[in-house]
């Protein structure tokens, strides 16, 4: 007799999915060859970290085979994480590699393998049936062409970054000119800028707009026409001198309230990334150099939540020390919303506390229970078996076991976590 986890984990495995939060290309989604998959910055970052040299993982002009054979000289270092355990279930469920483990000895069987089926005509296709999935989130730029793929298979995001933290740079602004076939000489041309990149976004079936924040950011009202943003920005737009740290968050604040002003009038999400410090490690591989940093809280939000009650927020916090907050404010806001296990928070240890926390005390439907952070199709799978797992586990043991609720209760529950809060929260509109 199948156990109540094995259960629950069944009738949730059953579902088609949307991942709201990936970096998948759309024009080229999945791998060509492992070399994709096992360049993932996790991987690099960890044998990277194991002691293998910089220069040896990033050199240039290695086939793609030559560096998977460099790499498994470093992986068996990690072979006992849950990243590792990512790669060996793809590897099985996609690949049909069926062999106990992954090493110096056979990943060429595997690279082979792997390498026919990754050249079948409708491999996209298969991956995507397999995991389950059904539309993905992506990571757009502002200036991304967004007329060349299935928007409503790969579903526009867009991605602010540069908006908020960049416009100081000339080439930032020289692309959101010819993103928008605009001339930028004032305060009123950005704003009418910013505007037209959401209207083109959402003609092009954008379901949310997101950003990535430091530690340091604090969002704050700076009015539409205000004399010292227009001061600041003339004098970033002059190109006199490098501008000062007063002038570009002058800029910085009056953008992201801009921002949030066109999710409101659009009915975007914003999705709010936060915590992160980038550059800690710049010795680091590509991509792995930042790290969480737990001096921030969410009362610098709080503002930001009040003045924008209509304006749903999916907050991911970078590390599990923040999770508290973040359950705290959607237990009170109404408009905050508790999205995915981010980055570092994205190993089971953490996600099963973090999970445990939320069902606790955040109201059931403002709980988004998982995205893949994806770069490729074929994590998706691992990651989303690994996260169904745990969630069956805590529905369980906490709401079947500790609570006295039906086993029905727990997967009706389970179902809205994983994917009835994705299309209210995202598709309502």
């Amino acid at each position: 007799m199948a156990s109540l986890q094995q259960v629950i984990f069944d009738e949730l495995d059953s579902l088609v999915l949307v991942d709201s939060h990936s970096h998948i290309n759309p024009r080229a989604p999945a791998s060509e060859t492992i070399a994709d998959l096992l360049g993932y910055h996790y991987y690099t970052e960890l044998v990277h970290s194991a002691g293998m040299p910089r220069a040896e993982i990033e050199q240039e002009n290695l086939s793609p085979e030559e560096k998977v054979g460099r790499l498994f000289e470093s992986l068996h270092e990690i072979n006992h994480t849950v990243q590792w355990f990512w790669f060996v279930d793809l590897s099985s469920h996609l690949f049909g590699f069926k062999e106990q483990t992954i090493d110096r000895k056979n990943w060429k069987s595997l690279y082979d393998q792997a390498f026919a089926a990754m050249n079948r005509p409708d491999w996209e296709n298969e991956v995507l049936t397999k995991s389950k999935i059904e539309k993905i989130f992506l990571t757009n730029d502002f200036d991304d062409p967004l007329d060349d793929f299935d928007t409503h298979r790969y579903v526009p995001c867009l991605r602010t970054d540069d908006l908020v933290f960049h416009l100081h740079l000339e080439k930032t602004r020289s692309r959101l000119s010819a993103a928008t076939s605009s001339t930028l000489h004032s305060l009123d041309d950005l704003h009418r800028c910013l505007g037209l990149l959401f209207e083109r976004f959402v003609r092009c079936n954008a379901k949310a707009c997101a950003i990535s924040l430091p530690p340091w950011f604090t969002p704050c009202h700076i009015p539409l026409h205000d004399t010292a943003t227009t001061e600041a920005f003339h004098r970033i737009l002059a190109g006199n001198r490098e501008p000062s740290e007063a002038d570009k968050k002058q800029v910085v604040y009056w953008v992201f309230w801009r921002l949030t002003e066109f999710c409101a009038e659009y009915r975007l999400p914003f999705d709010l990334m936060i915590g992160v410090n980038r550059k800690v490690y710049p010795g680091g591989v590509y991509q792995g150099q930042d790290l969480y940093d737990s001096r921030w809280s969410m009362i610098q939000y709080a503002d930001l939540f009040n003045a924008f009650p209509n304006v749903k927020f999916p907050i991911s916090v970078l590390a599990s020390v923040s999770n508290q907050e973040l359950v705290d404010y959607a237990w009170i806001f109404p408009n905050v919303i508790a999205h995915g296990h981010w980055w570092y928070s994205n190993t089971p240890s953490f996600i099963r506390h973090d999970l445990q926390a939320r069902l606790d005390a955040v109201p059931r439907g403002k709980l988004v229970g998982y995205y893949s952070d994806a770069y490729k199709l074929e994590f998706i799978l691992p990651k989303y078996q690994m996260y169904k797992r745990i969630l069956a586990d805590c529905l369980a043991e906490t709401i079947c076991i500790g609570r006295g609720q039906s086993e029905s209760f727990a997967i009706e529950l389970g179902k809205q976590i994983l994917r009835g809060n994705v299309d209210c929260i995202f598709f309502s509109n």
